[in-house]
């Protein structure tokens, strides 16, 4: 039987950590953080046993001729062709409030002779006060889009900026000014004036066709170790993640899609290319998996998961920001979680019944003017509280629907402001069908 999902989505349900707010002082400031494909079969071996030569002629025998062998200099020439494409970005942002949520101890205002750590910064008496007045260093990753000087990076990582660097592989800079920023899939366009030939574009594939245990390589640069490669696995596919869009009620709503990759992200990593091994970008790194409050005096680091938002997301939003400066969103106006097996046992519905489960209808939303109904009743499952009796979305249009992220990356990729969608949807047990006009996503 499923685990139950007993938190609202929209609600994160580990922490997070924004791969990209690397500090450029000594504590980091933490943030609340078909393409084409290389076989990745390695001649002379299989399942980690040596093979004899023998063995090895009759597996290369085997390969067709359409697939690529992976080296050791299949990761040099990539690294040679995308690295001039890959900037690292320095931001400085004014009146940004001091992250102490990284010590251990806060210093009581109350109580200002009590005894700190040892190594704790010092700070002015009136630094309560005074925090909105404390300039902010960060820096994370970025690539070049275009000739015309547009580069991609993560809405975090350039959020609030006064001023940005971008600093290339020769270590040249150049300012930049903010193009178009989009919190809702953490995606940024900023513009440097420099001369086209210094600008090398990369290649946006297909994240449509990515599939798990597939190579990948990003580079970026890791608490500002600028031109750093790392390579790994595609190891997970269709995430959810945080966005940075706040949604009515206070939740945040999410990014769909997201690509799950061991391949190594530290914070500077963010909004730095996943390339497949052809040299085309995937995605743009994002986040990192950290376990909870890491204390005064230490950085979150890679723990063997991080979090990328795919290309296929890149190229719808990035266009809209150039031209428009933003981006506008289709909106359901519901909060909602995956029915699984004990939800629909709670709800006399059959076990393996797939769908959404409306917990809330967002008020003077789509979903309350078409009458969509809420979760009211509660249940305890395991020992926890879980709101059902709301309808369940089976289906949007012809597209089935059997879970959370097969609706949110359904509107996000193929509905529009203003469109009429037909919902099918379980309601007392019964099959309906409810027509909802969709709205512009609220800022």
């Amino acid at each position: 039987m499923k685990r139950t999902t007993l938190l609202l989505t929209f609600l994160a349900l580990f922490g997070l950590l924004l791969a990209a707010c690397g500090s450029a002082t000594a504590n980091p400031t933490i943030d609340t953080a078909a393409s084409s494909e290389t076989t990745n079969e390695a001649a002379g071996t299989d399942n980690g046993v040596v093979q004899t030569s023998a063995q090895t002629d009759a597996a290369l025998q085997d390969v067709p001729v359409t697939e690529e062998i992976v080296t050791t200099q299949t990761y040099i020439d990539l690294y040679n062709r995308l690295n001039d494409s890959v900037v690292n970005i320095q931001v400085v942002s004014e009146g940004s409030q001091l992250d102490i949520s990284q010590f251990q101890i806060i210093p009581d205002p109350d109580n200002p002779d009590e005894d700190l750590p040892e190594g704790f910064p010092e700070l002015p008496d009136d630094f309560h006060e005074d925090l909105e007045t404390i300039p902010q260093q960060s820096q994370g990753s970025g690539f070049v889009y275009d000739k015309e000087g547009h580069i991609i990076t993560n809405n975090h990582v350039v959020a609030d900026a006064v001023r940005i660097t971008v600093i290339f592989s020769d270590d040249t800079e150049a300012e930049a000014e903010i193009v178009g920023t989009d919190p809702g899939s953490d995606l940024a366009v900023i513009k440097v004036d420099v001369d086209p030939d210094r600008l090398q574009p990369v290649t946006i594939g297909n994240s449509d066709g990515l599939q798990v245990g597939q190579l990948v390589a990003t580079i970026g640069n890791p608490f500002g170790l600028s031109g750093s490669m790392s390579t790994g696995i595609i190891s997970g596919l269709g995430r959810l993640l945080q966005a940075g869009a706040v949604a009515p009620g206070g939740g945040r709503f999410n990014i769909p899609e997201i690509i799950q990759t061991d391949a190594a992200v530290n914070p500077g990593n963010s909004g730095g290319p996943l390339l497949n091994l052809s040299g085309e970008v995937i995605g743009v790194n994002t986040a990192i998996q950290t376990n909870g409050n890491t204390g005064f005096g230490t950085t979150p680091t890679f723990g063997g998961i991080s979090y990328v938002v795919p290309s296929n997301i890149v190229t719808q939003v990035v266009p809209q920001l150039i031209e428009n400066g933003e981006i506008t969103y289709p909106w359901l106006g519901i909060s909602g979680t995956t029915l699984t097996d004990d939800l629909a046992q709670a709800m006399d519905l059959p076990v393996g019944q797939n769908g959404v489960l409306v917990i809330e209808v967002i008020e003077d939303g789509p979903a309350a003017d078409a009458e969509l109904r809420g979760s009211e009743d509660r249940v305890t499952i395991d020992g926890f509280n879980a709101f059902i009796g709301g309808d369940v979305i089976v289906q949007m249009n012809d597209e089935p629907i059997n879970d959370f992220d097969d609706l949110l990356t359904y509107i996000v990729r193929r509905t529009s402001v203003g469109q009429d969608v037909t919902l099918q949807i379980l309601r007392d047990g019964e099959l309906e069908t409810v027509e909802v006009t969709l709205q512009a996503r609220p800022e």
